[in-house]
């Protein structure tokens, strides 16, 4: 197997289950109490796309590059992240009458470590496995 399909496999696998649990456990009530009548059923389709589009972009920005160390992958990933999120959040609460800048707060703040320990993680089983 090749280290991007590594870096690629790993962080979906580390991502994933980390924000389900954030986003359905964590911060469920949260969100519900800040955005309640907005939030509708998940749509698969759209969900699964957004995590395997999000993964491609952090193995191709954020770890993927040949002089990636684990100290950059965490910094840059939380930056990916920051950005990222902060253009969903920042587009959201122009747009959507019932955000707030509570919800914008915490899930800037989730995206930019959800990403970091993901890429961070990837990261470190592809040196693991596939080394350079």
């Amino acid at each position: 197997m090749n280290r991007y399909s590594v870096l690629y496999i790993v962080t979906l696998l580390v991502i994933v289950p980390i924000d389900f649990l954030f986003l359905g456990v964590v911060a469920k009530g949260f969100f519900t109490s800040q955005v309640g009548t907005m939030l509708g059923e998940i749509r698969l389709a759209p969900a699964i796309l957004f995590y395997l589009l999000y993964v491609a972009g952090i193995v191709i920005f954020v770890s993927g590059g040949a002089g990636a160390t684990w100290s950059s992958t965490l910094l840059y990933g939380a930056l990916f992240g920051f950005f990222c999120y902060m253009t969903f959040e920042l587009t959201s609460m122009s747009l959507l009458k019932n955000w707030s800048w509570a919800v914008v707060a915490v899930d800037i703040a989730w995206g930019t470590f959800v990403t970091a320990v993901a890429s961070t993680a990837g990261l470190l089983v592809a040196n693991w496995l596939v080394p350079k």
